[in-house]
């Protein structure tokens, strides 16, 4: 499909397939895995679309929650109410092996290579659709791509002129609220819009046999606009930028560490811009230019209490023992305890240059091409003890070649060079599809890829510098006390050089859109068998500092997405099984026999056996739609996940305006908690109202 001015490379235009039963349909088309836009029979890999109109219509409640629809994807929430989302597992706390796109500009932290979801700035009405590249995508996407790419691309403003207002309420304190404005014409469109999310978190978490209130909600505000400038029939300008404040509460029980004698809240203070040049220059020759930057800040600061002798073990150089319980230090105490303030500070910058020329030689040969360059800074006095940079620079191409009817050949690669290990890394990529139909195609890929450690991994500089300290400890103010004197020194590899992460990953996989009776049924069936090595694993905190490439992975399964599209209603399943076997790697003599069978599990937390989901959408009378969802996930860490979702939604059209009122019910199966024993929802049944408007 040539470009045009008004269709960029990272949109995609609606589908209407009304009246085309005696026809083939028109097949889906991907613009994440390759950045070629492809239909799927032409696709190197298995992809996920996920309309933004289905995340509506099913009434998913946040972000995160959209990709348990994604086939081998899990979500969870870890530590206090953090979401997590991986594919295939291997993560647990920070999801590193996940590229994340929003509109092309990479949205995961740069220092520790973690998405944080609850402030991501994406509103669920904004988004046009989600792509979901399954199988490594370093090829494309570069180093953090290790087992897939989430690529979110969002509205353009040309689609939502006007005003749009609307809130959604709920259980266990959830509220948001949305409301945009913008403006369309041939030469500029623009928008403002404006997200509002809070919750309570869970209802409560046990610990030392009992129950306690859980202080684990959040309250974060998003700010952002997008606009579009068209200066000739082939050229436009892309303009992006936004900021996100909050907080993201953590519990003193659960959260609190070194004596902590007050929740330590973390404020959320981040902004981004993006900028894009789009030229075409003939309906064959394309390209585009972007720089974005981001600056992501966290500031995180508690009291603490720590008996008196602790503190004077640790000033007199031994390793005392860390077992804090919240009422355990008092300032009354005799000896005097130490009382001082504490903090995790940090602050964390990219700014991104990437150029991407598209040229398609004839119908059956088109190659895409590009350069990338990335600045990650960090600033943290405690993580880092003060200022440092990372430098990535990469070229990336992709071919693709259709030499007969039923034949076609991908050929990419991405080299990569990075400051980090300060080596090069090339991440290639082949694959063969043979179309046994028009829309059907038949896969075989080949896809290795590499992930290098993020910076704290790579390069800590772990440290309290103590402030506000009461006496009769004054003396230590700005002592900086450091982790390297805490962790057990038997074990810890503080400071040790890591590698990068490899895998090697074989795909084969189907892909047949067609026409049964007068419904269009999608199916595409990926097997895989995928062979990890390298894998960083291991525990980071004040008292244990073990982390290595000790640990190999085979992971070996398939997966199914389907759909049934006809008049008045959708139905849409997915199911995904995995078999994964890991081994120690490391340094034998490093661990005990139980550190390593653990080093080895903590590799699979999220690493889920059988997990699926089934969608039913239904056009009723009376301008009525329900919808009924069921999520699954069997044999994750302690129980197995199961929700099912329903909600009926009237929408109602006038000559200038339209409203939509809606009632959601999320129904929880299994009371056990899955992941954590402290993600208690002491209802199972939870209720939701939204009601929402435009003109």
């Amino acid at each position: 499909m040539a470009p045009t001015p008004i269709l960029a490379d990272d949109q995609q235009p609606e589908m209407d397939f009304t009246g085309l039963s005696s026809m083939e349909p028109p097949l889906p088309e991907v613009l994440t895995t390759t950045r070629l836009r492809q239909p799927k029979s032409r696709v190197p890999g298995t992809t996920t679309i996920i309309e933004g109109d289905l995340i509506r219509t099913l009434g998913v409640m946040n972000l995160v929650e959209v990709f348990r629809l994604v086939p081998g994807m899990t979500v969870a929430e870890v530590g206090s109410n953090n979401p997590v989302t991986s594919y295939h597992g291997t993560v647990h706390y920070e999801q590193r092996r996940l590229q994340v796109l929003v509109d092309g500009r990479t949205s995961y932290r740069a220092s520790l290579s973690d998405t944080d979801w609850h402030t991501m700035p994406v509103p669920l009405e904004l988004i046009e659709r989600i792509e979901v590249s399954r199988g490594p995508n370093a090829a494309a996407d570069g180093i953090n791509a290790f087992l897939g790419t989430i690529n979110i691309i969002t509205r353009s403003p040309e689609d939502t002129a006007g005003v749009q207002l609307g809130a959604v309420s709920g259980s266990r304190g959830h509220l948001r609220t949305f409301g945009s404005v913008g403006d369309a014409s041939d030469i500029y469109s623009w928008r403002l819009a404006y997200e509002k999310r809070k919750s309570d978190g869970f209802d409560r978490q046990f610990d030392n046999d009992q129950f306690f209130p859980f202080h684990d909600g959040f309250d974060i505000n998003t700010f952002g606009y997008d606009g579009i400038v068209r200066t000739s029939d082939s050229t436009n300008f892309e303009l992006r930028g936004g900021v996100v404040d909050g907080i993201n509460e953590e519990d003193l029980r659960k959260n609190g560490k070194l004596g902590a004698t007050d929740h330590p809240d973390i404020i959320v203070d981040d902004y981004y811009l993006q900028t894009r040049l789009n030229v075409s220059t003939s309906e064959n020759h394309f390209f585009h230019f972007q720089v974005s930057y981001q600056n992501y800040q966290r500031r995180q600061r508690w009291p603490v209490c720590i008996a008196g002798p602790v503190i004077d073990d640790l000033i007199a150089g031994n390793s005392p023992e860390f077992d804090f319980e919240p009422g355990d230090c008092m300032p009354e105490d005799s000896p005097a305890p130490f009382i001082a303030d504490l903090n995790e500070d940090i602050e964390e910058s990219r700014l991104e240059f990437e150029i991407q020329d598209t040229l398609y030689f004839n119908p059956d040969l088109k190659l895409v091409s590009g350069l990338g360059y990335r600045k990650d800074t960090y600033r943290s006095e405690t993580f880092f003890n003060g200022r440092g940079n990372n430098y990535q620079s990469r070229v990336f191409a992709n071919v693709e070649y259709t030499p007969l009817d039923w034949v076609t050949f991908n050929a990419g690669g991405n080299w990569e060079s990075t400051t980090t290990t300060h080596d090069n890394h090339l991440s290639p990529r082949v694959a063969a599809n043979f179309h046994l139909t028009n829309t059907q195609a038949l896969r075989f890929v080949y896809s290795e890829a590499v992930r290098t450690p993020d910076a704290f991994e790579q390069t800590p500089d772990w440290g309290y510098r103590a402030e506000n300290i009461r006496p009769p400890y004054e003396f230590l103010e700005g002592t900086r006390f450091e982790v390297a004197d805490l962790v057990d020194p038997e074990t810890s590899t503080f400071g040790e050089e890591l590698e990068e992460e490899r895998i090697i990953s074989r795909e084969i996989s189907y892909f047949g859109q067609f026409y049964v009776n007068q419904a269009l049924l999608s199916l595409e069936i990926r097997y895989f068998n995928d062979h990890l090595k390298d894998m960083i694993s291991g525990v980071i905190n004040e008292e244990d500092f073990f982390i290595a490439n000790n640990v190999g992975l085979d992971q070996e399964g398939f997966e199914v997405e389907s759909s049934i599209d006809y008049a008045g209603t959708k139905l849409r399943a997915t199911y995904a099984y995995l078999d994964q076997d890991g081994r120690y790697t490391g340094d034998p003599n490093k661990l005990d026999a139980g550190d390593q069978e653990y080093v080895v599990a903590l590799l699979g937390r999220l690493s889920v056996r059988h997990s699926g989901s089934f969608a039913w959408i239904q056009q009723l009378p009376f301008n009525l739609t329900s919808a009924a969802t069921f999520y699954w996930a069997d044999e994750f860490r302690r129980a197995q996940f199961e929700r099912a979702d329903f909600r009926i939604a009237r929408r109602i059209f006038a000559s200038n305006y339209s409203y939509e009122l809606a009632f959601t019910m999320q129904h929880y199966l299994n009371r056990v908690p899955d992941l954590s024993p402290d993600n208690i929802i002491r209802n199972h049944n939870q209720f939701f109202v939204e009601a929402g408007v435009r003109f």
